[in-house]
């Protein structure tokens, strides 16, 4: 069996594709400590991301189950997003991430951040 057909048999494969890509993790790792948070806001807990990424990632990460998307028709029109229950299964999983990469000292540009806990 070929390198190329293994990795498609695994079961976090395709997963860890969804949660690799660029600014993906952070996003879900600062909306997992609130309960909604609108664009701007997210964008300021985002340094150096640009409007356009984030859409894209939010998007993304919308469209595969992790992130719920509130729109509220108004002027300027409001939009928040949240972890869907989906996502905050994650929670775990991000928080031992976060653990692992301050213990190796791989987060030393990263801002300290609170253990999540689980609903």
């Amino acid at each position: 069996m070929s390198q190329k057909h293994a990795n498609a048999s695994c079961p976090m494969d395709q997963f860890l594709r969804i949660i690799s890509g660029p600014w993906t993790t952070y996003i879900l790792w600062r909306l997992s400590n609130e309960e909604k948070l609108r664009f701007g806001a997210l964008k300021r807990l985002v340094p150096g991301i640009s409007s356009r990424v984030l859409t894209e990632r939010l998007r993304m990460l919308e469209d595969h189950g992790f992130v719920n998307r509130e729109y509220v028709p108004t002027i300027p029109p409001q939009v928040s997003y949240s972890l869907s229950e989906q996502g905050r299964e994650m929670r775990h999983v991000l928080n031992e991430m976060s653990r692992l990469s301050i213990k190796w000292g791989i987060a030393s540009d990263c801002t300290p951040h609170q253990e999540i806990t689980a609903e």
